[in-house]
């Protein structure tokens, strides 16, 4: 009978087996890959540092890099040396920044950037943020980002007192009313403010209650909250185990400007919670008259 295989066939198949496996094991797995779609960063510390709070598709933030090895590729495209992004304040372009060196994989480097800001109007400092993007702005229009009036500040301050009175604030506490910032903005290009405000108060010496809140005003100048947020606090609460470290903005909702992320004439409003391990950043939208959340994230740093 003729052997269709020789003795050694069954030892030649298993070898070239186990090479195929091996060649499978061995091959390199694939490089991760980070969208190249337009990112928003938040613009921090008087203009010397950001943070990407997310990066857009189809007119939403998604997430730009969730691994560390992401995180690194991110820095090789986001953050060499030099690369420029628009400066965005009330919602227009204001100048460029420069990136000056990545601090991904540093000690509390998180997802930051050291920069350099060179705005053509704004007055970038302390707890006054801003955005910037590698996306185009869609309108040419001149950035609406102000103070408020006397007159806008008293009408407004009636209702935080309201708001607080309806949690059961006492008339004594509310006399030393505070705030982190008040700022009229301009969404939707009417030339009608809408105004963005971070209040507090101190009830007692271990206690703090915030308010965050977006207001408006209609066609006969009443103005409304369509969107608050009461954030009772207490020592026990603090990360640092001081009630008074809030005092300085960290625990606050804050802003830091708005942009048209859909392009549909509305812009969005960005905020930012500065917390003790990192920072939270929030998106809100203006649909059928209601302000709604459409985005949340978190940029870690390091441990307190």
């Amino acid at each position: 009978m003729t052997k269709i295989f020789s003795s050694s066939t069954p030892l030649l198949i298993v070898g070239a087996l186990f090479l195929a496996s091996a060649s499978v094991a061995q091959k390199p797995a694939p490089k991760p890959k980070v969208t190249s779609k337009p990112i928003v960063f938040a613009v921090l510390h008087g203009g010397k540092r950001v943070e990407p709070i997310g990066a857009i598709e189809s007119g939403k933030l998604v997430e730009p890099a969730a691994e560390e090895a992401e995180a690194k590729v991110f820095a090789a495209s986001h953050y060499k040396l030099g690369s420029s992004y628009t400066l965005v304040f009330g919602g227009a372009a204001d100048g460029k920044l420069a990136i000056v060196k990545s601090n991904i994989g540093t000690e509390c480097g998180g997802m930051s950037a050291e920069t350099s800001a060179q705005p053509t109007k704004a007055k970038i400092s302390g707890l006054v943020m801003a955005l910037a993007t590698d996306a185009r702005i869609g309108s040419e229009a001149p950035g609406y980002r102000r103070k408020p009036t006397a007159g806008e500040r008293a009408e407004i301050e009636k209702l935080v007192r309201a708001e607080y009175t309806k949690k059961g604030v006492s008339a004594a506490t509310l006399k030393n009313l505070r705030y982190q910032n008040l700022t009229a903005l301009d969404v939707d290009g009417d030339n009608v403010a809408e105004f963005v405000g971070s209040y507090w108060i101190a009830p007692r010496p271990d206690q703090r209650r915030l308010l965050f809140f977006i207001a408006e005003q209609d066609s006969k100048g009443n103005f409304t909250f369509p969107l608050s947020d009461y954030s009772p606090i207490k020592t026990d609460d603090v990360m640092s185990g001081d009630v008074k470290d809030l005092d300085t903005g960290v625990g606050h909702e804050l802003l830091l400007d708005v942009l048209d992320l859909d392009n549909d004439g509305v812009k969005e409003i960005f905020t930012i919670g500065q917390a003790f391990e990192g920072n939270n950043y929030y998106v809100y939208r203006r649909s059928a008259g209601k302000w709604t959340k459409i985005h949340e994230s978190y940029s870690y740093r390091c441990g307190y």
